[in-house]
């Protein structure tokens, strides 16, 4: 009997990581406290008259630094239309809990999240959380490491508007578009009149026909998408990361995969 008992156990276990996740992902739809959800999943268990052992709320804390979470996966097809931006996340936990308790002074932390999504169908498909300081244009390389589709388009802002990032998507995806306003004192190269790269047609379209004509021809509006996506990301998840240590990027991983674009 113990051994089967013991068997048993051995064959549960691999769902004890999916209890954790299922636990975390209500935990983040509702806004709940580690123990608020303990209680949560202990009720819908014991209301579907299941034996299964529920994760106590240190076990919840302590699971979600490792929980291996797998990988954004983009469920449309074809070349992916790539929209990035990025926004400030506060830091709360400890600091900001002293604040209020204590009245104390302290400088307000924040850090960036960048995030990328597919433009069709507005599902976020790349996700990296830096510290405020991170360059945006930075980030190109690890975002565009998340997804394995082929680059139709990469969309940005201002921000991206660097050699380095022509090069970058030019090297690992020869045929996609770069989408990305040159910054207003900008001016062609030396090989514009004669072999124009991408940068140096967008500021002859904009000579031609101003930046509001060149964001309509060159698709660049579409970027309203990703915006709307953060919004979507505050409005359902809060714009604070409420962990005390160094694991906020899994946890923003693990959120972000809660969304979906009619959220």
């Amino acid at each position: 009997m113990a051994g089967g008992t013991a068997n048993h156990a051995r064959r549960a276990a691999p769902l004890f990581g999916a209890a954790i996740t299922t636990a975390l992902t209500m935990r983040t739809v509702f806004g709940l406290a580690l123990r608020q959800t303990e209680g949560l999943i202990g009720s819908v268990v014991a209301l579907l008259g299941l034996a299964l052992a529920v994760p106590d709320h240190s076990t919840l804390s302590r699971r979600s630094r490792t929980l291996e979470v797998p990988p954004l996966r983009r469920l449309g097809a074809g070349p992916l239309h790539f929209l990035v931006d990025s926004t400030g996340l506060k830091l709360g936990g400890a600091g900001e809990w002293l604040v209020e308790k204590h009245g104390t002074s302290r400088r307000r932390s924040w850090r960036k999240l960048h995030i990328g999504i597919d433009g069709k169908s507005g599902e976020i498909v790349a996700i990296e959380l830096t510290k405020k300081e991170s360059d945006d244009a930075a980030r190109t390389d690890a975002l565009l490491d998340q997804f394995t589709d082929p680059l139709a388009s990469f969309t940005a802002d201002g921000a991206y508007d660097q050699d380095r990032v022509y090069e970058t998507i030019a090297e690992r995806h020869p045929n996609a578009a770069v989408i990305v306003p040159p910054r207003a004192t900008a001016i062609p190269g030396p090989s514009a009149a004669t072999a124009p790269t991408q940068r140096d047609r967008h500021i002859q379209e904009i000579v031609a026909h101003g930046r509001m004509g060149w964001q309509k021809s060159s698709g660049y509006n579409r970027r309203a998408k990703v915006e709307a996506a953060i919004g979507r990301y505050k409005r359902v998840i809060g714009d604070t990361l409420r962990s005390r240590t160094d694991h906020r990027g899994h946890r923003s991983r693990h959120r972000c995969r809660r969304l979906k674009p009619d959220a």
